[in-house]
Formats: structure tokens, sequence, C-alpha cells
């Protein structure tokens, strides 16, 4: 999983490698119209470089304004609670909206053996819950459950990390390249199966990972869960149905096919012929997507990974595509 929080902790990871001072910021709570939810992060490297965001950009410059002036320590306590916008001064200051107040930890990196183990779990499709003690800076790992959420109780900041949520794609065609990149800006883990070695040019690892097998092994061998979404691209019944079979009757919150009203019903009809469920069947959701008007592959690809979005989030779909004929 590829996502912001984990990408801040890769590249401090690579700077403690090299041998850089590392200050790590994480939100540990939010007062108000906060611009960054608790669990956002930032790393100051000592020249001044940073990635990632805890807010809209002017806590960051007085973050960087901090390492310049001294107001980092580079001894005594390793971990400091700062909060920003407590004052409708500060709030302007920093570009807070009206109210919103967010308290950080600011965290010196020591020894990064922590990170290179957090990131490695997290590789293994762990989730990881990561326990920083206040007091003594000092980080214990353990397992969490996909229902974790970060919790910070004023000496203990725990927060979570690792694919909660996965998206597997039927097929490497072109609009399966625009749903994984989208995906994976959402905090996708992307898994990509597709046996025909010709589509495969081009994909990139950190693009998504590929499950080799036919498609209905691959949804079986990723051992599908309801933090699961599989959706069917080929275009090819051969392919999208051998997948379906077994989506449809698997744990995954969402299970989808691309393809017209026409053809959808004749999936279904196939489905049930093959002897899946009528309770099955009734699952599948196709045509894909919300009702946006889109037509080239990136408008298909936002219309289908707000669909998901939306049934992630438990939101009613009001903007579902319209019954129509096609090809």
């Amino acid at each position: 999983m590829d996502s912001v929080d984990l990408n801040v902790l890769r590249t401090v990871l690579e700077w403690r490698r090299a041998g850089q001072r590392v200050v790590l910021y994480s939100v540990v709570q939010t007062w108000g119209t906060a611009p960054r939810a608790p669990g956002a992060m930032l790393a100051l490297r000592e020249d001044g470089v940073v990635i990632g965001s805890v807010s809209g950009g002017c806590v960051e410059d007085d973050l960087i304004a901090r390492l310049h002036d001294g107001r980092i320590p580079t001894d005594g306590p390793p971990v400091q609670l700062i909060t920003y916008g407590v004052t409708r001064e500060e709030a302007a200051r920093f570009g807070l909206p009206c109210g919103g107040t967010l308290r950080l930890t600011e965290e010196r990196v020591g020894d990064p053996a922590w990170v290179a183990e957090l990131l490695a779990r997290c590789e293994a499709h762990e989730i990881v819950a990561r326990s920083l003690d206040i007091a003594s800076g000092e980080v214990l790992l353990q397992p969490a459950d996909k229902t974790d959420v970060l919790a910070f109780d004023g000496q203990t900041l725990r927060a979570i990390y690792g694919p909660r949520w996965r998206l597997l794609l039927i097929g490497a065609g072109q609009l399966s390249r625009y749903v994984a990149e989208m995906a994976r800006l959402l905090d996708f883990e992307v898994l990509i199966c597709d046996p025909r070695s010709e589509f495969v040019y081009g994909w990139e690892e950190q693009h998504g990972r590929f499950v080799s097998g036919m498609p209905d092994e691959a949804v079986l061998n990723i051992q599908t869960d309801e933090r699961t979404a599989i959706v069917a691209l080929t275009h090819d019944p051969r392919l999208d149905d051998m997948a379906l079979l077994t989506a449809l009757d698997s744990p995954a919150f969402y299970v989808g096919a691309l393809g017209s009203r026409v053809n959808s019903q004749k999936r279904r009809d196939n489905l049930a012929q093959l002897g899946l469920s009528q309770q099955a069947i009734d699952r599948l959701h196709g045509p894909i997507g919300l009702h946006i008007g889109s037509h080239s592959p990136a408008e298909i690809a936002l219309s289908l990974m707000a669909e998901i979005v939306a049934i992630k989030n438990g939101v009613e779909l009001k903007q579902k595509k319209p019954v129509r004929e096609g090809a």
C-alpha cells in the first residue's frame, strides 16, 4: 500500500539511513474545522526539506521556521507536543479555518529500525499499530485490527498503518491503469490479475502488485475479505465471469464488471446458468460507476472509484448511472 503516510515513513527511513537528522510530526488531536485529520504526518529534514502535510501550508512554514531559528531542541525529551490555532490570532496567522485547532507530536527520529519494521509489515499486508510513548519516545509495534483507529490519551499515541482496503483488478488494460492510479491515491492496495501476457508491459511495480494464475484463483489466493473490492475490466467473459463466480460468493464489499446495460444483463443470465445463486448475482454492480457522463477511460475510472469509495464509506448511491442501451 502506497499511502501518503507510508510515503512519509519511507522517506524518513531513507534520510536516517543517509545519516541525516529528521523530525517527524503527527496530528494527534483536532478541534473545530482542522485542515487535516488525526494521523496526518510530515517529516522535516535537518536542512528544511519536508515531505507530507499536517495543514494547508502555513503550519508547515512555521515548522520549517522552528528548525531554522532553533526552536526545535536537539537534546532533552525526544517527543514534545505543540498546538496551533488556540487563539483567533493564531488561527488567522496559520491559515486555519475559523475555530480550527490542531495538536502535533514533534518527534526526533533516532534509530530507524522501527520504521523499517513497520514498512516491512505493511508490505506483508499486515495492519500494524505504532504506539509512541510521549515521555520516553519509545516506539512499540503491535498487530492491529481493521476496525482500530488512532487514539491519543495525552501520554501515548497509537496510530494504525497497513492496507485496510484493497482493490483487485481483473485485466491490465488501459482503463485498469487509470483505476489503479486513482485507487492508490485513495489509499487502496492495488492488485492486478491478467493471464494475458500481452497486457503486462508498461506496468511499474509501484502501480500495483500482480497476482499470478487465472482470475478465479486470484480471488481465492488473495484471501478476499470484507475490505476488498473486485472489478472485472477485461470485457472478455471467459476471464471476467471466472472471477465473478468466485468474487460474488466472497465477503468482498464491492464486486463490479465493466459493460453496458445489455451486456450486464447477459452476464447476469450467464452467471445464473453457471449455477450462481440469485442472491449472489444481485450483489453485482454493472454497469459500474456513478453517473457523471463519463466517456474517456480516465472519466470511467473516476466514476468507478467514486462508487467504490461511496460504498466503503456507507453512503447511499444517489447518482447511480441510469439504465441505458449500449454495446
